[in-house]
Formats: C-alpha cells, sequence, structure tokens
C-alpha cells in the first residue's frame, strides 16, 4: 500500500488507530502546555513574580528529558495500549493538583511533575509503527506528530476564552482542570478502542530492560556518549534554578543535584553494560546486528529540528514586537505562523521520506532548515513584515518537514526498541531547546540564529554517515523462531 493510498477519512483499521493516537498526543500536548496562554492570569491571581513564572516555564520542560527515556522503556515493554491511558490518567491528576494549588511551591511542584506528560509523544511513535507498512510509516508518523503538536497552539487559543466564560478570578483554574477532565475522560477511551497490533501480529519486546540493546562494542561505547548530553542538559536546568539563574533553588541543593546526576549516570553505565555484557563475550550474529550510528544521527537530527521549532516559537513572539514595535497581540499572530506549519508540514516531512529515501529526505529537510535560520537572522526593521512572516513560515516548513523525517526513520532502525529509540531521540529535541535558549540568554537574536543554522549544517554531514534503511530487519518470536521484517 502507498502512502497515497492511505484513507484519512476513514475511521477503520490501521486509520482508526492514527486518529486515535494524534488524538491521544494533542490532549498530551493541551495539558502539557496548559498553563502558557494563562500566565498572566495566574500571575496576578498567586501574586507571582516575573523570576518565579520564569521558574515555572523553566521546570515545565525539566522531568521531559528523563521521562520520554524512561517512557519509552515502558512503552516497549507493556505496549501502548497500557501506557497512553496511564500517562493521560496520571497527568489529569497533576492537572488537578495545579488548578487548585495556592502557593507558589504548589504551582511549581505541579509543573514540574506536568514535564512526565511531554513524554506521551513517544508512545504513540511505536503504536504506528505497528500499524503501518514501512513505505506508509513515515506519512503516518508524520500526521501523528504534526497533528498531535497542534495541542500546544489549540490550548493557546481556547484555554483564555475558557478562563473568561468561566469568569471570576478563578477562571484559569476551571480552564485548567478541564482539560485534565478531557486526559482523564480520553484514557478510557483509548484503551477500550486500541490494540498494539493488528491481529495475527507480534509485539515484539526488548530481551532485557535498563537500556538500549547495541550489537557492537563500538556502539556500546557510543551509546555511553550520547547519555551525556542529557544529563549535561539537566545540569544545565539545574544551574538555571540556582542563585546564578532564578534562585528558586540554594547552593547546596544543586551542588547535590550535581552530585546525584553525576552517580546516576555511572548508575546507568552499570545497567547498560548489564543488558549488553554478552557483547563483550561473543559477537551477534549478523541477521542481528544494527547500527548504533543510525540512532545517534536521528538524534542530532531531532535537536536541530524540534529542538530549534521549541526554542524559535518561545521567542518569536517578543522578537517581532521588538523588531517591527507592533502590539504583543500582533507579534504573537505574526509568530503564530511557525507552529501552525506542523499541521501541514511534519506528514510532508513523512511523505517526502516514504517518497524518495529516508537519507535524501532528512538532507533536504537539514539544508532546508540551515538556510531558513541564515535568512531569518538577517529579518530587521527595514523588512515589509509580510516578507518577515513569510521568511519565518518558510524555515519552519522545513524544520517541522525535518521533525517529519527523523520520525520516519525512527521505526526503521530495530522493531523492539522503537520505544527507546523514540525516547531518546526526543529527549535530544528538548535538550536542543534547551541549549538554543541558553545560547540566547547571551548572545543577540542574529548570533543566536547563526548557530542554530550552523547547528543544522553540521547534522546535514552527520547525516551522510547514515545507512540508508533497506531489506529487512529480525526478530525473534516468542517460540524462539525468527520472524524477518521489511524495514522498505
Amino acid at each position: 500500500m502507498s502512502a497515497q493510498k492511505l484513507k484519512l477519512f476513514s475511521f477503520s483499521g490501521n486509520t482508526k488507530i492514527l486518529h486515535l493516537s494524534w488524538m491521544a498526543f494533542f490532549i498530551s500536548f493541551v495539558v502539557w502546555f496548559n498553563h502558557a496562554p494563562l500566565l498572566l492570569s495566574i500571575k496576578e491571581t498567586m501574586g507571582l513574580t516575573d523570576q518565579q513564572i520564569k521558574t515555572i516555564l523553566i521546570l515545565n520542560v525539566a522531568l521531559t528529558i528523563p521521562a520520554r527515556i524512561v517512557v519509552g522503556m515502558l512503552v516497549d515493554k507493556y505496549g501502548s495500549k497500557i501506557m497512553f491511558p496511564m500517562l493521560l490518567g496520571i497527568s489529569s491528576v497533576i492537572c488537578f493538583f495545579f488548578a487548585i494549588a495556592q502557593t507558589f511551591e504548589q504551582l511549581a511542584a505541579a509543573r514540574f511533575m506536568l514535564g512526565f506528560v511531554g513524554a506521551g509523544f513517544v508512545i504513540g511513535i511505536r503504536l504506528i509503527s505497528e500499524w503501518f507498512p514501512p513505505k506508509q510509516v513515515g506519512f503516518a508518523e508524520g500526521i501523528y506528530g504534526g497533528w498531535g503538536n497542534f495541542g500546544a497552539a489549540a490550548a493557546a487559543v481556547a484555554l483564555p476564552t475558557l478562563a473568561v466564560m468561566f469568569g471570576g478570578d478563578d477562571g484559569w483554574r476551571y480552564a485548567v482542570a478541564l482539560t485534565g477532565v478531557m486526559a482523564l475522560v480520553y484514557a478510557f477511551i483509548f484503551y477500550f478502542n486500541v490494540s498494539d497490533t493488528p491481529k495475527g501480529s507480534t509485539y515484539f519486546k526488548p530481551k532485557k530492560a535498563g537500556g538500549i540493546e547495541v550489537t557492537s562494542k563500538g556502539d556500546f561505547f557510543l551509546y555511553l556518549v550520547m547519555n551525556i548530553p542529557m544529563y549535561a542538559a539537566l545540569s544545565l536546568l539545574a544551574w538555571k534554578l540556582s542563585p546564578t539563574g532564578v534562585g528558586l533553588l540554594n547552593a547546596t541543593t544543586v551542588q547535590a543535584i550535581y552530585m546525584g546526576l553525576f552517580v546516576l549516570y555511572f548508575y546507568q553505565i552499570y545497567h547498560i553494560y548489564q543488558v549488553n555484557k554478552d557483547i563483550f563475550v561473543k559477537p551477534v550474529p549478523k541477521i542481528h546486528q544494527y547500527k548504533f550510528k543510525q540512532v545517534a544521527v536521528l538524534n542530532f537530527a531531532y535537536l536541530a529540528s524540534f529542538g530549534s521549532e521549541l526554542a524559535v516559537v518561545s521567542m518569536l513572539p517578543l522578537f517581532f514586537k521588538e523588531i517591527f514595535e507592533v502590539s504583543i497581540i500582533q507579534a504573537g499572530l505574526m509568530a503564530s505562523g511557525f507552529a501552525f506549519m506542523n499541521l501541514i508540514s511534519r506528514p510532508w516531512g513523512g511523505l517526502l521520506s516514504d517518497r524518495v529515501g529516508r537519507k535524501l529526505a532528512l538532507t533536504i529537510c537539514m539544508s532546508g532548515i540551515a538556510a531558513g535560520y541564515l535568512v531569518l537572522s538577517f529579518i530587521s526593521s527595514d523588512w515589509p513584515i509580510a516578507l518577515a512572516v513569510l521568511a519565518t513560515m518558510g524555515c519552519a516548513f522545513f524544520v517541522n518537514a525535518g521533525c517529519g523525517a527523523v520520525f520516519a526513520v525512527v521505526p526503521l532502525v530495530q522493531r523492539r526498541l522503537t520505544g527507546q529509540i523514540a525516547g531518546m531521540t526526543g529527549a535530544y529535541g528538548n535538550i536542543g531547546a534547551l541549549l538554543f535558549l541558553t545560547v540566547l540568554s547571551f548572545v543577540a537574536t542574529q548570533t543566536f540564529f547563526w548557530v542554530i543554522a550552523a547547528t543544522a549544517v553540521v547534522t546535514l554531514i552527520a547525516v551522510q554517515f547514515m545507512d540508508e534503511p533497506s531489506g529487512q530487519m529480525a526478530e525473534i518470536l516468542p517460540d524462539g523462531t525468527v520472524q524477518m521484517i521489511d524495514v522498505h
């Protein structure tokens, strides 16, 4: 079946799974970003300072990096049918906690825990990969990611209106709580309408838990190196909350976090070794081998694409306001085109990958990202506003298409590890956002765009070392026989 024949307006078979999945992801993003459009009301009602608002914004993404890794492992072990409802159900409870918070500390704790819901993306990636053939999987994953991601934009549009409709100082609380009710109700809808695989198919699981299985000694050490940026990103978050940053944590606590992360990294190394120690005794049969460099390249590609998207979406309204001296509402409308492109370009990136090949699609997208950010770096007050908006949307097209192209490849690396690979790749997107926003806090906006463009160029070079997925991958059935799965 070709990508063209995917019946989007059907609600049966694998298309039903696709629609149920992107809606689950959509709701998870509504919950994750339900605070953003209501921050002014929250600030006034709770009497918060600007520093406290900044702290809440930082805490909202802090837990997502480790959560995507952990949820990736759990979805590979237990399946999407269990994991998505569980994530939505737990998130709804935390959402209610945020809605009834009476102090800044309670708000901050709830917001930190709600970073967990950002891991929902990983769950659907594995589910979609089970239900769609290789020649369709890119387009399907693109629709899942693009349409689901739009939940953040939907929250920005709908929640302020809902808060006004509820009225009073507590309007924002009812609006936030309503998103928790949505998540809780949809958890049951999802559970009773989804299965992990089509009837008769096997859900392949990792042989061991605690880390991604690799198939060579070189890949083992590459895996260890690729974990370091995650701990570096969490250390950077701790630094942002230290007295040097927003001052939420004292110096002693921050030092304890640094030490804890250091110990945790070596604890993870121990578990990764336990999962993979057999490769140091005897080589893995060639039929079961895969190259971890594929995962590494995808990690960097998502850092450059989704990482830059998260960073730019958060700074673009203020950038337009300062450059063109427009109102904050006008600036928000001008910047909204960046997020809006998700609806179109993520599916296009996946479709392009299905049509022209995984490696070529990523090459095209990374080239477009580099060129797009280079153009954005030249925007000035001399530009016509329409041209600036058009340049922004052109850049966003390739950024979001790049996200689609990345997750068109993720399910084709190793089927039983798809959740873990998606989790690690997704975490790199958050690492990228944190990295780019930290750069922005030290340099001018023009330099910020140059840094992202340079990152895309480096990633473009890395993509050339990726192998085009082809042939078949081998998975072992419960009875010990080997099943070959097409990847092209």
